[in-house]
């Protein structure tokens, strides 16, 4: 179904790198499903595509103007958490439990086919990323010990588990949050995936997922709900982890932190965010933007210091265009929308 793009709110921001002022729009959409959207992808000014609960899969084609919804066939309990999506025809998913599955359509979510599945208790798929048009990965929690890492060189005709032996090991307790698919970012070669739960750490190869170093950042854990739940990285070198305790919505401590040598050290902000945030996206150089349930918050000079953003609640995940500034922000109850500059 169509949906119109309505402005519900706007705030005015001064941006240090050009010293002009900008106006920074949130514009809703009325998605009319009452989904909760954490799987995103967005591709370039004109397509992207959103995931989430009750096996809906959301597409545009217009850069937002309107979106076509449809339920999964066949799938239509699942929770598509993790999605990636290549073109306006071409997108993996894949859910978040037992049995986990990866779809694949080519023809714009008209039509999905099985690709991969594990049916082991313990499956559960968090994220995925490419680090071109044929190579990525899906990552998972542990199965027996291993964090679980799924490769495919084809651009997702084909999945292949990566041998328990080459996989990360991963602590007792120790998980990863789908909350946003945004725990694991490609860069270049590089791949960057971070943990949560009662240890709460980040992964680092520079050689696509062939060999691993392990950070320890400061972060809250200790907990189940604890942790890392996004990371976001404008290179190899520098990036911002946000989280904090699901339970705990108010808790603005040790919950997010910045990194310019690639994870190997990390400081807190000067200013933090609000609170917990489940996604956070580079939308340019310098500004930064982080969402969650209690909020959204942005900053303008690389994650130093943080400001409100909007005070609209269940936002879980935000990402830019990957070739391109279409940005797209998305959550629970079917909350979709797009965040634009005006000039």
């Amino acid at each position: 179904m169509k949906t119109n793009v309505i402005a519900i709110t706007s705030v005015l921001l001064l941006l240090s790198l050009t010293g002009k002022a900008q106006t920074f729009q949130l514009r809703e959409a009325d998605s009319r499903t009452d989904a909760y959207f954490r799987g995103m992808s967005v591709v370039d000014d004109n397509v992207a595509w959103v995931s989430g609960s009750k096996g809906v899969v959301g597409r545009t084609i217009n850069g937002g103007a309107t979106w076509r919804f449809l339920q999964v066939k066949g799938h239509e309990k699942l929770e598509f958490r993790s999605l990636y999506a290549f073109d306006s025809l071409n997108a993996v998913i894949a859910n978040a439990g037992s049995p986990a599955i990866i779809l694949r359509t080519a023809d714009g979510g008209r039509n999905w086919r099985s690709v991969f599945q594990n049916s082991h208790p313990d499956a559960f798929i968090d994220g995925v990323d490419f680090w071109n048009e044929k190579e990525g990965i899906f990552y998972g929690d542990a199965i027996e010990g291993s964090m679980l890492i799924i490769e495919t060189k084809d651009g997702g005709l084909t999945w292949s588990e990566i041998p328990a032996d080459l996989r990360p090991k991963l602590l007792e307790g120790e998980g990863s949050f789908a909350a946003s698919g945004t725990n694991i970012r490609c860069i270049g070669n590089n791949t960057i995936i971070a943990t949560g739960g009662k240890h709460s750490r980040v992964f680092v190869s520079s050689d696509k997922a062939k060999s691993w170093k392990i950070f320890q950042p400061p972060i809250i854990q200790g907990e189940t709900m604890t942790g890392i739940f996004s990371i976001a990285f404008r290179n190899a070198n520098r990036g911002v982890i946000v989280g904090g305790n699901y339970e705990i919505d108010s808790l603005a401590k040790d919950h997010i932190l910045l990194t310019e040598d690639g994870g190997k050290t990390w400081k807190a902000p000067e200013v933090p965010t609000r609170g917990i945030r489940e996604g956070a996206e580079y939308i340019s150089d310098q500004v930064v933007i982080a969402t969650g349930y209690p909020g959204i918050d942005i900053s303008y000079d690389g994650g130093r210091t943080w400001k409100r953003f909007s005070d609209e609640k269940q936002f879980a995940v935000v990402r830019k265009a990957r070739r391109g500034s279409l940005i797209v922000i998305a959550g629970g109850s079917g909350k979709l929308a797009l965040i634009t500059a005006q000039k």
